[in-house]
């Protein structure tokens, strides 16, 4: 998040700029996009791939991203892979971006998008030695400051930062979110025939790819803003309920919860993924927590323990839910029955999925849509779309059925 009241102005040549952290360190390089102060929570993202699908990620507001691989632009940007309507992370960090893009889909350059957006980088810093100190000493808050304002001294950058907001207590879905509702229809999406069924998705963050996944197997998506109700839900008529991605602590998303527990009583099939999935944990009475430094990239094992499957997923999340490996016990909101852990992260072995076993429920703690990749995880589409058939409140679109509604 750009400072307020910080004057931006494109870098035509390369200005100074530090990157400061909340424990004092600092790491000095040059200036990356825009050029003035930002301030946001530091996180590294491990992916080789996707920078422009990371950037425009929702989850990302208010976060400052450090690029773990070195060479970042190198394709430049196009129209087609943001993954919604603006570039969100707080600051970009970068060890050596491309002077020049070469890809023939490319069409125009990162730091040139960057500029154009008002988001402050730096670039020429040691991106490893601030991954390994994040991973050391956990994700904090920091600020990148470049130009005019890397010439203050360390001690007033340091309280710049410290006056900044953490991202615990942070409520960001709302600010991410949409304020008026769409629909992506199947037919826009090589879907040939009437529409299987129809969702009602919650935009907490919401990435472009995850309706278009819907879409493509055609499921008609109405995606609805954050501030969404029952009645809203209920207006469309779905035959599911959707929560997705999005930024800031799950803990201050009690009005999600409540329409959530909602639904769940209702017994409508329900799929959550990212925010989603800590959203269902805390429906079900489960607490959440923050990591430590996250999960963020798209090279992140996690099993299936229904399947004993490895799967490399894309993941960005920084809280976790707090609920039991082992077993299947009673949610702690008894009305909703058995609960299992059905996927663990094989790094540390945080939850990464909740199964409900007694109502229609399930949540995944990653991208299943994964733009730029992997596609290991696609199939959980697929098991959302059988829950819906299964179920005995879903019913297949036909025109029939459609005339009679």
């Amino acid at each position: 998040m750009t400072e307020k009241g910080t004057n931006l102005r494109t870098a035509t040549t390369r200005q100074p700029a530090v990157l400061v952290l909340e424990d004092g360190r600092a790491f000095r390089g040059h200036s990356y996009g825009a050029v003035g102060t930002s301030l946001g929570e530091a996180v590294f993202a491990t992916g080789m791939t996707g920078y422009q699908e990371t950037i425009t990620d929702p989850s990302y507001a208010r976060q400052i991203v450090v690029q773990t691989a070195p060479h970042i632009g190198n394709t430049g940007v196009n129209g087609e892979d943001a993954e919604s309507r603006r570039i969100w992370v707080a600051g970009y960090v970068v060890r050596d971006p491309a002077r020049l893009p070469s890809n023939w889909r490319s069409e125009r350059s990162l730091d040139t998008e960057l500029e154009e957006q008002g988001i402050v980088g730096i670039q020429g810093v040691d991106t490893r030695a601030i991954t390994r100190h994040l991973r050391e000493h956990k994700t904090m808050r920091a600020g990148i400051f470049s130009g005019d304002a890397a010439r203050r001294s360390d001690a007033e950058l340091l309280e710049t930062v410290l006056a900044s907001l953490p991202m615990e207590g942070s409520r960001l879905a709302e600010e991410v979110s949409i304020d008026t509702a769409y629909t992506v229809e199947p037919a826009d999406h090589g879907w040939d025939g009437e529409p299987r069924f129809t969702i009602a998705a919650i935009d907490l963050g919401i990435k472009s790819m995850t309706p278009h996944r819907f879409a493509e197997r055609g499921v008609r998506v109405h995606v609805l803003p954050a501030t969404a109700t029952l009645e809203d839900v209920e207006a469309v008529r779905p035959d599911g309920f959707f929560m997705s991605n999005g930024p800031g602590d799950p803990a201050t998303a009690d009005a999600q919860v409540g329409l959530l527990r909602q639904v769940l009583d209702s017994r409508l099939p329900y799929f959550g993924i990212c925010f989603g999935n800590q959203i269902l944990g805390r429906a079900l009475g489960f607490g959440t927590y923050k990591l430590r430094y996250g999960h963020r990239g798209i090279n992140q094992p996690v099993m299936d323990r229904r399947t004993g499957k490895v799967e490399i997923t894309s993941q960005n999340h920084g809280f976790a839910v707090d609920a039991p490996l082992d077993g299947a016990p009673v949610a702690p909101e008894e009305r909703y029955g058995r609960v299992e852990v059905s996927h663990i992260s094989l790094n540390d072995q945080v939850v990464e999925g909740l199964a409900c076993l007694d109502i229609p429920a399930f949540s995944v703690q990653y991208h299943p849509e994964a733009a730029a990749g992997p596609h290991d995880a696609a199939y959980l589409f697929d098991r959302f779309i059988d829950l819906m058939e299964q179920s005995t409140s879903a019913t297949p679109r036909t025109p029939e059925t459609e005339e009679a509604k």
